[in-house]
């Protein structure tokens, strides 16, 4: 959501993520930005992020007026019988307050997004997202990196049993191939590349791991070419 929200347009967005599990979850509406659009989906955290980012939450309804809904046998396909029907109402004009009973927004589950935190002289790090070039994108900025030791070109990376000092990168062709580093990415979050490869499979790293970070050292390691005789 918070990748995707800054390029939608304005209007009616349905966000359909584990909807209607166990038919218990609670499906609402949130008017964002001023009435510049509205947010539909359940209420497990879902949309947060989304809403924040939209400008913030405004009304905000439960989805509980029937009859803007698909007749179902069953309540576990939500997205189809209850979201988008509700979409196309709001669509055809159907005010916001017509499709359920009032809520306070702030009374709605709120997004859990990890931050870093320092612990011994460390930032504690978490991968938000492997995506599908294997690059792993942590929840720190360059600014957080700077904010906490000052300037810094390599950063030592603790991941598991496995460390590396890697230098710093604003694009991914920096790096050198098959040698990984940390890149600024699109969202403004660093990750953790392999130029040409896959930092997931190379480093062992999966969405939802700890990444500890420190200051490296200025120069990189040397390799030098060693040749074995009988």
């Amino acid at each position: 959501m918070a990748r995707a929200v800054p390029y939608l347009p304005e209007g009616v967005i349905v966000v359909a993520i584990d909807p209607g599990v166990g038919g218990d979850r609670r499906l609402v509406a949130v008017e964002v930005g001023d009435g510049a659009g509205v947010f539909i989906g359940p209420d497990n955290g879902v949309l947060g992020t989304g809403v924040a980012i939209a400008g913030g939450a405004g009304r905000a309804v439960v989805l509980d007026r029937v009859e803007f809904h698909l007749d179902s046998p069953g309540v576990t396909f939500a997205a189809r019988d209850v979201l988008v029907p509700v979409a196309a109402a709001l669509c055809n004009g159907v005010d916001l307050a017509d499709l359920g009973t009032a809520v306070d927004p702030a009374a709605l589950l709120p997004s859990v997004i990890p931050v870093p935190r320092e612990e011994n002289g460390a930032l504690a790090c978490e991968v938000l997202w492997v995506d599908r070039f294997g690059n792993c994108q942590l929840n720190v900025s360059l600014d957080d990196l700077h904010s906490t030791w000052g300037d810094v070109n390599r950063v030592r990376v603790r991941m598991g049993d496995t460390v590396r000092n890697l230098a710093v990168h604003v694009a991914f062709a920096g790096i050198g191939a098959g040698a990984a580093g940390l890149v600024v990415d699109s969202s403004g979050l660093l990750a953790i590349a392999v130029e040409r490869g896959s930092a997931a499979l190379e480093l062992g790293i999966a969405e939802g791991d700890q990444v500890d970070l420190s200051p490296g050292d200025d120069e990189p390691a040397v390799s030098v070419p060693v040749s074995l005789r009988h």
